[in-house]
């Protein structure tokens, strides 16, 4: 037995006799001569012998990792969806916590690029991650964290869902992704912190948008209504989405109408909630898009053929279509868990939901992806 198999025997040997479960770990590693902290989050499911999607969650300016782990609620979503969640934690510049982007971090001299890289190191050698399935995510400063690390270190990072974030100047013209990259991005237009048209410190949410779906030489965007399920918060929201581009990878936008600088469905805006919808965008793709659609069998067609009603609804979903032969459906929730399936036929067939919460659902029906809302 040659010492890389002794080695690779040695390490399995290692992790069988781990006890894993579920866990919230304080961690820290040295990088650039400095201890960089961040927190791991081990659902229940994971025990070491299969790899898990890896979701980074990086805190706004001022914040810190422990604040956007308790209200992001991704370890929640982590139980049922089965990946592992990482909070890494910014360092003080001005007095204040921040990640390095440009704009008005300009004068700061952190490699955080560097430091995700070597994290990711670490990670990989302290569980059994899946690297084709890592993710990022973060509210502001680290929805612009997100976007850096598109541009910048792509070759690890296969998605990302910016929360009030956007990309500097710094960031927009040096960038220089490997890979066409899934995008959304989730903000308010009457965002008084990180402006919806833009500033001299960062780009406007349509040029983002605009460069990500060129980028990836994705379709001209689509736009529906999602339903005000909350007519109590001053807001409304917009989903547009721009697809299939390359790799069948998507852009999408959710537009908040009269949205502030706000983590949607925690404060703010109550139609949609930011984490859910992050983690149902992010984990259809891998660093390659979506599996199979060389071969063309990833079909992710932006628009469905026919519509649902009454949306939102309290116990029965019609579909708006004649169905020649039986069908079959599935009923997920925004974490991407299977909560229901079927199967339908004839003309306008009804789903009976009565059985879901109140909530924001999925129907994945031939091939198209519909979105409908049970309320109370």
């Amino acid at each position: 037995m040659n010492i890389k198999r002794i080695l690779t025997f040695a390490a399995v040997l290692s992790l069988s006799f781990q006890s894993f479960g579920q866990q919230t770990i304080n961690a820290s590693i040295t990088h650039d001569g400095g201890q960089r902290d961040y927190i791991v989050y081990l659902p229940a499911s994971y025990d070491g012998t299969t790899a898990f999607p890896l979701l980074m969650c990086f805190h706004g300016y001022t914040s810190s990792n422990s604040v956007i782990m308790s209200y992001s609620n991704f370890n929640a979503i982590a139980d049922t969806a089965d990946f592992i969640a990482v909070y890494p934690q910014g360092t003080v510049y001005g007095g204040s916590t921040h990640w390095n982007v440009g704009g008005w971090t300009t004068g700061s001299t952190v490699d955080d690029v560097g430091f995700v890289d070597a994290l990711l190191d670490t990670l990989d050698q302290d569980y059994n991650i899946n690297s084709d399935r890592v993710y990022s995510t973060g509210m502001s400063n680290g929805g612009f964290m997100s976007f850096l690390l598109a541009c910048q270190l792509s070759d690890r990072i296969a998605a990302i869902a910016s929360i009030t974030g956007s990309m500097t100047p710094q960031t927009y013209n040096a960038c220089n992704p490997q890979h066409p990259t899934p995008v959304l991005q989730i903000h308010g237009d009457a965002d008084g912190t990180v402006p919806y048209n833009g500033d001299t410190w960062t780009e406007s949410i349509p040029d983002v948008l605009a460069y990500w779906s060129n980028y990836n030489n994705n379709a001209m965007p689509d736009t529906t209504s999602v339903p005000d399920i909350n007519s109590s918060d001053g807001s409304t929201v917009d989903h547009i989405q721009y697809g299939p581009g390359d790799n069948c990878t998507f852009v999408e936008h959710y537009k908040v109408y009269g949205g502030d600088h706000d983590w949607p469905g925690v404060w703010g805006n109550m139609d949609i909630h930011a984490s859910r919808v992050a983690w149902n965008f992010l984990q259809r793709f891998d660093i390659n898009g979506i599996a199979g659609c060389a071969a063309g069998i990833a079909d992710e067609t932006p628009q469905p053929a026919f519509t649902v009603y009454p949306n939102p609804t309290t116990e029965k979903l019609t579909l708006d279509k004649y169905f020649n032969t039986t069908v079959s459906y599935r009923i997920l929730d925004v974490s991407g868990r299977l909560v229901g399936q079927g199967s339908v036929a004839g003309a306008k067939p009804v789903i009976d939901v009565s059985f879901l919460d109140a909530d924001f659902y999925i129907l994945d029906i031939e091939g198209h992806h519909i979105n409908f809302v049970v309320s109370q």
